[in-house]
């Protein structure tokens, strides 16, 4: 990408966009417990309500935004419409304000989400991920980012380049530029931003295994690292799939190949850092390849407990800032960078606090803090040439850099040591639901009409 060309085009061009947000979080208990009550009939019927839905079990609820023209826009819904859900669980239930699962009970007790007539597929393909990965890592939950550039932006770049590309072959390149550097990189957004770092001892064994710290009431914890969910104990495909970014055809092309050797049931089961997600995602690859790549999904980022939404205005700006970046970042020809990038996300997720750990470029160490330090310091002067407004948030990314004590890992690791695991996170997710009560006693519902369609019976008692 010519940053020269991107630079002819105003900063309000640039930042122009669509943003959407998914959650997935577990329904608990206040003792901590997952709940197992089936998903709550006031959000309606999980399979057409567009808003609210289950993922893997009934016990997980996933919240899904429309998209909106800026991030303020999405933000202010999601938070309103997490606020709701949030507010319309029963008394003695909450959301799980944590990326990694709450006490859960034998495997075989976790409720599948449940389906049926059309839904009855969506089923079967979560019975089949529960004998392939295990149910419980199943129920580890996230945050994913959506994210497309404008059309007008898209082809005001495209005439300023003059490629001999038609619109659509340019906008794929565009997005599947975007997708490796974020791969090569994503391993920033899992520093700055990672929160899993526990795990009660009913998790998984290969993730508990990984932690140097216990607490006294049965679970574990990790000084060392800020994202056991990104770890490699979190939630992976059975063997490393490195498919080609070169070309949508090429990328096809490699996600068919693994179908057809078995590594995959289907092409949603490819689990990545960043999906490249189609017109009509019924027929993923067939619609990538006739449509091209509608828009990105990042997948990185932890729930957070400290804010009673799970994710925060700021870092989603980051991500923002990060993505643009991603276009205009020069990229290496390394060939093993998937794999290197792979080890990378992982060094970064189990070990990222320790200053001995080295991260790899190219094939070369690198610690962690310099290269993050060189990152941030391009992006700084990436928004002075285009004259984005954006230093204020890289200001306070750096200083997570120098100081890690300023992390969400960090922050979350000093209740821990108080409190213990499960007790921190009781006391978080209590905390979120009273503020997110709060401020639906205090803000106009009535000016979000999609959110508040869905909502009219659980409110009528609040």
């Amino acid at each position: 990408m010519n940053l020269a060309n991107l630079s002819k085009l105003s900063s309000n061009e640039i930042l122009e966009g669509s943003f959407g947000i998914e959650w997935e979080s577990l329904r608990a208990k206040d003792d901590g417990k997952l709940s197992l009550t089936p998903h709550p009939a006031v959000f309606g019927d999980k399979l057409t309500n567009p808003l609210i839905t289950t993922d893997f079990s009934e016990s997980q609820i996933e919240i899904i935004t429309p998209t909106f023209d800026t991030i303020d826009d999405a933000f202010e819904n999601f938070s309103l419409l997490s606020d709701m859900v949030n507010a319309s669980l029963p008394r003695d239930e909450y959301l799980w304000f944590q990326s990694i699962p709450c006490i859960l009970p034998y495997w075989d007790q976790i409720p599948i989400a449940q389906y049926s007539g059309e839904g009855e597929s969506s089923q079967k393909y979560r019975e089949d991920l529960a004998r392939r990965y295990g149910v419980k890592k199943q129920m580890i939950s996230g945050v994913h980012f959506n994210f497309s550039f404008s059309e007008r932006f898209l082809k005001k770049l495209y005439s300023l380049e003059n490629d001999d590309l038609s619109f659509k072959d340019f906008k794929d390149d565009i997005y599947l530029k975007i997708a490796r550097n974020y791969l090569r990189y994503c391993w920033l957004i899992i520093y700055l931003t990672g929160c899993s770092i526990g795990s009660h001892k009913t998790f998984s064994n290969d993730c508990i295994h990984l932690m140097d710290a216990k607490d006294d009431y049965g679970s574990y914890y990790s000084t060392r690292g800020p994202s056991f969910r990104n770890a490699s104990c979190g939630y992976k495909n059975l063997k490393d799939l490195y498919p080609s970014y070169n070309s949508v055809n090429e990328f096809v092309g490699d996600i068919n190949s693994f179908i057809d050797n078995g590594d995959l049931s289907e092409a949603k089961e490819l689990y990545t850092q960043i999906r490249l997600k189609p017109k009509n995602p019924k027929d993923l690859l067939n619609s990538l390849k006739d449509s091209g790549i509608e828009y990105i999904e990042i997948r990185t980022l932890d729930i957070n407990p400290f804010y009673q939404c799970g994710i925060v205005n700021r870092d989603m700006k980051f991500l923002h800032l990060f993505l643009i970046y991603m276009l205009v970042k020069d990229e290496s020809d390394y060939l093993a960078w998937q794999n290197e990038a792979k080890i990378n996300e992982e060094r970064t997720a189990e070990s990222g606090y320790v200053d001995s750990m080295r991260l790899l470029r190219d094939g070369c160490e690198v610690t962690l803090k310099d290269w993050a330090h060189e990152i941030i310091n391009e992006m700084y002067d990436m928004c002075d040439e285009l004259g984005i407004d954006g230093f204020d948030t890289l200001n306070l990314m750096m200083n997570r850099v120098l100081n890690p004590d300023f992390t969400y890992g960090k922050m979350l690791l000093s209740l821990i040591e108080q409190h213990g695991y499960i007790n921190t996170h009781i006391m978080l997710s209590k905390n979120n639901k009273q503020i997110s009560m709060d401020n639906l006693r205090n803000c106009d519902i009535d000016s979000c009409d999609e959110v508040k369609k869905y909502f009219d019976v659980a409110l009528a008692g609040k």
